[in-house]
Order: C-alpha cells, then sequence, then structure tokens
C-alpha cells in the first residue's frame, strides 16, 4: 500500500492510538514499528517514494492497516 498523497497529522496520531491499542505491550510494538522503518529505509532505497512522508511515519500507518483490515495480508 502506498501513501502517496500526504497525511494530516490528526490521521497519525489517529493510528498510532489505533495501533497501540491493539498492543498488549506498548515497548514491543514500539520497537517493532522502529525496526520496519529502519528496515524499510535501507531496503527501499532504489524505489524512489514520497520523501515527504518519512519511514516511520509509514511504518505506522502500514502496520495500523495490517493489524486493523487482515485481509491486506492475504497469502
Amino acid at each position: 500500500m502506498f501513501y502517496t498523497n500526504l497525511i494530516e497529522s490528526n490521521q497519525i496520531i489517529y493510528k498510532t492510538e489505533e495501533l497501540l491499542s491493539t498492543s498488549s505491550n506498548r515497548f514491543k510494538i514500539t520497537v517493532q514499528v522502529a525496526n520496519r522503518a529502519k528496515r524499510r529505509k535501507y531496503e527501499d532505497i532504489d524505489i524512489v517514494d514520497d520523501p515527504r512522508i518519512k519511514p516511520i511515519i509509514r511504518a505506522i500507518l502500514e502496520m495500523a492497516d495490517e493489524i486493523t483490515q487482515p485481509e491486506i495480508i492475504s497469502d
């Protein structure tokens, strides 16, 4: 899922709270988000994404969508 439009700050806050509320361990989910952002930063060097969306914000939005919409991760 690509977030080509600029995301409003209230939407980022809402998604972050949604992600944290679904997790039983806030520290663990925070570390997972950070690791995903770090991994994507270095894996996606060749892919030209919207530079206005930081890797951490992209990771939060993706993980929140994956948790709330499990059909996104279809095998």
